[in-house]
């Protein structure tokens, strides 16, 4: 059956996926943005009363991260059997919300990252004892055409910081690994952006599995860095998740994993399309989201 979508937010990712559940017609009836702009070619609906008229069958959350709390509970008062992705992260804090009636997922897309992909499947039952992980990039380059002081990512209130912006790592470190137990948290701004938010993280700690972590994360690394390095038993591996390509040197051979014209709307192309066909053993479930924003609250509480 052909679903009726709802996207609510018309924001740089607003935007991303509607045109992206646009080329998906085998799935796709109608899609309706939630927004006060103009969004042509698709429908625009004014106001939040409004969406009981439609009845969307798949609902996408894209609005400020401040306002995913008020909106998803204003969704699970209003209907029930929905699919609900929120993009991520689930809340600015961690929130007390029960979701009984829909179907609820967070939009970490990195997931379908397939140089993820392929580590989850290589360390599956290996003895890691270290990953390490670096996200660095430059926040005014983030959103082409807008002045970034006035983005959510500068601004607190509407949920922005580097804690929140760049949770993918913390996200996919706990699909991989397990829940993380925190040892060190250093969150601070260090640079001279035009922002309100925090700008550097760094956290250590061990996961479940005894694997000790290290995550930096940061808003003002001029040459964009993704980069993950995991040691254990007979295993390194090197991954360049912007060059898309990952070196391993497992049990003394030397092998390289890549994957080439590779494009950002993949991941989410995947996200979409496993919702779709309600396959969801890759996607972040709602207990997933709340528990990492119960990891999130302990790094702001351990940098206080």
């Amino acid at each position: 059956m052909r679903k009726k979508i709802l996207i609510i937010g018309y924001g740089s990712i607003g935007k991303r996926h509607a045109y992206i559940l646009s080329k998906k017609n085998k799935f796709i009836k109608n899609i309706y943005i939630l927004t006060k702009q103009n969004c042509k070619p698709f429908n625009r609906v004014s106001d939040f009363k409004k969406i009981n008229l439609i009845n969307p069958d798949y609902i996408v959350i894209s609005s400020p991260t401040s306002r995913h709390y008020k909106e998803l509970s204003l969704l699970e008062k209003k209907f029930s059997k929905k699919l609900i992705l929120v993009e991520k992260p689930l809340f600015s804090k961690n929130e007390k919300l029960n979701i009984k009636k829909n179907k609820v997922f967070v939009g970490y897309n990195m997931r379908f990252n397939p140089l993820i992909q392929f580590i989850k499947n290589k360390i599956k039952n290996k003895k890691i004892w270290s990953i390490n992980i670096f996200c660095g990039s430059y926040l005014p380059n983030w959103r082409k055409g807008r002045d970034y002081r006035f983005t959510s990512s500068a601004k607190k209130k509407l949920g922005g910081g580097v804690l929140l912006d760049l949770s993918h790592e913390l996200d996919y470190i706990q699909w991989l690994l397990g829940n993380i137990r925190l040892e060190n948290v250093v969150s601070k701004k260090l640079s001279d952006l035009k922002i309100d938010t925090d700008d550097f993280l760094s956290i250590s700690g061990l996961t479940n599995k005894n694997t000790r972590i290290q995550i930096d994360l940061n808003y003002f690394t001029r040459k964009t860095t993704r980069r993950i390095i995991i040691d254990g038993k007979n295993i390194s591996i090197d991954a360049d998740l912007i060059q898309n390509k990952i070196f391993i040197n497992e049990g003394g051979k030397k092998n390289i994993f890549s994957k080439k014209n590779f494009h950002r709307n993949y991941t989410y192309q995947n996200l979409h399309s496993s919702l779709l066909k309600s396959d969801f053993s890759t996607c972040c479930t709602y207990k997933e989201g709340k528990s990492l924003m119960l990891l999130i609250d302990k790094i702001r509480k351990f940098s206080k």
